[in-house]
């Protein structure tokens, strides 16, 4: 990289290549303005093909092929264990990695109302006041799947390829049990040739939409962005109310960039830790911190998977990822989530994997030369589930403020954080895996998971935004709410999790904060401050 990037004052600084960052800095890039993206990770090969892989453990190799290159430290339940997140680090984060599902939330995953009341009052920002970025960014991932038989009908989506047999036979099954089965909202053209875009992975096919592929690749076209990669950032500095200068960390030491408007999009673990490990005198809890929220309301998903076989007479064709289904969204007056194909197999690979994710969390985990007889089960598991297909049910996570990461400055590429499961949440987990056995009545599946199954890739809420300063980090325009140019774009923001993946609504809030960034910009010019 030119030592021009040091040397110039950007208009904006995106700190972050994924589903947050790609979007914004290619929304900006497009109208006209200066980005320079800031990536911890490497560029990458474009025609790599891999998946994540939790086993490698040298952080050098990691952060080759674009994984985070260090354990986690969880607390759990007061349990410590370290394990290896599927987290990226790389140019488009860990959406390069993820399986390409984008749902939209539904409207009381925002709103309040009497019908269905909201847990925390509402979002700052109603359902239908988000819907139209939501639409723009399944235009621009090139979202296809069919209409939710549930859902408002506003998306318009991209034809899917028609289901296969044994697709067609899971989905006649359900609706056989009266359910509303549609094919999932997924942000790749479908390749039966290329089955680890189903299941989370590098392709060189480049049929998955990405923060890379659709954020940061068509930014760099523009002539008006440039990249910075293997560049960590390791505190924000400033004074009278606004950042003033980005510290990174290269291979040449510690350098300062500038830039009048800096966009966090870390991720939920990694933005908190950022504004945390910049106290200064100024700052002395941390930057945007006067709330002393930064880092609290830490939230997950919390996974049921289950395996499903079609019958018999439908052999299975291979991982499917192009089913879902909403009936257990809202029951009863409870809010659960999601149910959809994962786009795995129930096979011995996989099996073994998660096995070993059950161990490190165990009490075993000391133990390390008993890993290696998860092989067992799994070969007898392998054996009892052939090829079923793999689904998983996305329960809500609420907000706790005892929730949160924890920042360490003497070790800032640690990444740690402290999370205590609810007894309001098991309640609800039990209520969903009693649901969804109901709702599968009659067709045969199995759970993969016996004890709370927390989704580590879905963390959000850290740096929540809201109307209040004393209530919220940021405001209703993800603005730091202590610096008049300081805003976040990834899934920190959010005051709750809803039931479904994340990914569309971070992109799609990603898109609305770069149009409230441009209208910063265009005002900054205006009073001549160039």
């Amino acid at each position: 990289m030119s030592q021009d990037v040091f040397a110039r004052d950007w208009d904006v600084i995106v700190v972050g290549t994924g589903m947050g960052g790609g979007p914004l800095g290619r929304r900006l890039a497009e109208k006209g303005w200066s980005v320079l993206f800031v990536e911890r990770g490497p560029l990458g090969h474009p025609a790599a093909q891999h998946d994540l892989n939790y086993e490698m453990a040298d952080p050098v190799a990691r952060h080759v092929r674009g994984y985070w290159p260090t354990p986690v430290r969880a607390t759990v339940n007061n349990e410590t264990f370290e394990f290896f997140a599927p987290l990226g680090s790389g140019v488009g984060g860990s959406s390069t990695f993820y399986a390409g599902a984008l749902e939209r939330p539904e409207p009381h995953d925002l709103d309040d109302s009497t019908e269905r009341p909201h847990p925390t009052g509402g979002w700052p920002v109603s359902f239908a006041q988000m819907q139209p970025w939501l639409a723009e960014a399944e235009a621009m991932f090139m979202v296809n799947g069919t209409q939710d038989p549930l859902g408002d009908g506003q998306e318009r989506l991209l034809t899917p390829n028609a289901p296969r047999t044994d697709e067609a036979a899971l989905i006649a099954g359900m609706q056989a049990n009266g359910l509303h089965p549609y094919q999932g909202h997924l942000a790749f053209r479908r390749d039966p040739s290329c089955p680890i875009c189903t299941s989370g992975g590098r392709c060189p096919k480049h049929p998955k939409m990405d923060g890379r592929t659709a954020g940061v690749d068509p930014a760099l076209e523009t002539g008006h962005a440039a990249l910075l990669t293997n560049a960590t950032v390791r505190r924000l500095k400033g004074h009278s109310g606004r950042v003033s200068e980005v510290e990174i960390e290269t291979n040449k030491g510690i350098q300062t960039l500038k830039s009048r408007i800096v966009v966090l999009a870390a991720g939920a673990l990694s933005s908190p830790g950022i504004l945390l490990n910049s106290a200064s005198e100024e700052w002395p809890d941390g930057c945007a911190n006067s709330s002393g929220l930064v880092g609290k309301n830490l939230m997950f998903h919390m996974n049921e998977m289950f395996a499903l076989w079609p019958p018999k007479s439908a052999r299975t064709e291979g991982p499917t990822k192009a089913i879902a289904m909403r009936d257990l969204y809202y029951k009863d007056g409870q809010r659960l989530g999601l149910v959809q194909a994962m786009g795995i197999e129930a096979k011995y690979g996989e099996i073994v994997h998660f096995l070993n994710l059950a161990y490190d969390r165990s009490f075993l985990r000391r133990f390390r030369l008993l890993k290696q007889f998860t092989r067992i089960p799994a070969l007898i598991a392998a054996k009892i589930f052939g090829s079923a297909a793999v689904f998983v049910g996305i329960l809500e996570d609420l907000p706790y403020k005892e929730n949160r990461v924890i920042a360490d400055r003497e070790n800032p590429d640690q990444l740690a954080f402290e999370y205590t499961i609810s007894p309001e949440l098991l309640m609800r987990r039990k209520t969903f895996r009693t649901e969804i056995k109901r709702a599968l009545r009659g067709m045969r599946m199995v759970f993969l998971n016996r004890g709370p199954e927390l989704n580590y890739g879905h963390a959000c809420g850290t740096l929540k935004f809201g109307s209040n300063p004393a209530e919220s980090v940021l405001d209703e325009t993800c603005k730091a709410h202590d610096l008049d140019n300081l805003y976040v774009a990834d899934s920190s923001f959010m005051p709750t999790s809803f039931g479904t993946n994340p990914s569309l609504t971070i992109a799609a809030n990603a898109l609305r904060v770069a149009d409230h960034v441009h209208g910063a910009l265009l005002k900054e010019k205006d009073l001549g401050h160039d």
